[in-house]
């Protein structure tokens, strides 16, 4: 089917799998529509899924203990959605996941998931390649927050999410960047001068 194309060439970036290999691994995922501001994982709830996005976009967020919310990351077309600390370890989710449009994800169950892992081996070692590149991905995005400019992670934000920033609300870009949205006006400003 087409929805699975895009998965397909997600995980052939990390493995090889045969057209019969691939229909096995597939047929656990279930298409999962999801409205605009809909929540897909909330604090506190557990997180018994992973999820692949084919369209639309997701935040993971958390709020900090002033109430206000951090975004950890924004979940495009062809990124996973999960709370990874939740899912593994069975401990209640501090993460939030909220449609910010309508979405279509493939979503797979912990306990299917846990299956393919015991009758096809190639699956331990995908979602072993994909967590070294998620942690990859989470040390930049550390090192980025507390090493970096609000400038240069402005920069860095519009070279990862090309054409996402105007698909979202100043205060979403803001809480990404741990930034104001009126710092974020500033930002803009400054960067448009120098062009």
């Amino acid at each position: 089917m087409i929805m699975f194309n895009l998965l397909y060439k997600n995980i052939s970036r990390y493995i090889h799998l045969s057209e019969e290999e691939f229909s096995y691994f597939s047929a656990p995922f279930q298409l999962k529509n999801f409205k605009k501001k809909e929540v897909v994982l909330k604090e506190g709830d557990y997180c018994l899924f992973e999820g692949f996005v084919l369209d639309g976009c997701f935040k993971i967020y958390y709020l900090n203990e002033s109430g206000f919310e951090q975004t950890l990351y924004f979940a495009v077309e062809g990124w996973w959605i999960t709370d990874i600390d939740s899912l593994i370890n069975d401990v209640p989710s501090i993460l939030n996941i909220e449609a910010l449009m309508d979405s279509k994800v493939l979503m797979i169950s912990k306990k299917d998931k846990t299956e393919l892992y015991e009758t096809m081996p190639q699956t331990e070692k995908l979602f072993r390649m994909m967590n070294q590149q998620a942690s990859v991905a989470l040390q930049r995005r550390i090192l980025s927050l507390t090493g970096k400019t609000a400038d240069k992670r402005y920069l860095e934000f519009l070279q990862k999410y090309p054409g996402l920033e105007q698909k979202l609300t100043q205060q979403q870009v803001a809480s990404y960047l741990g930034i104001t949205h009126e710092f974020l006006s500033k930002i803009r400003k400054r960067i448009s001068l120098e062009k």
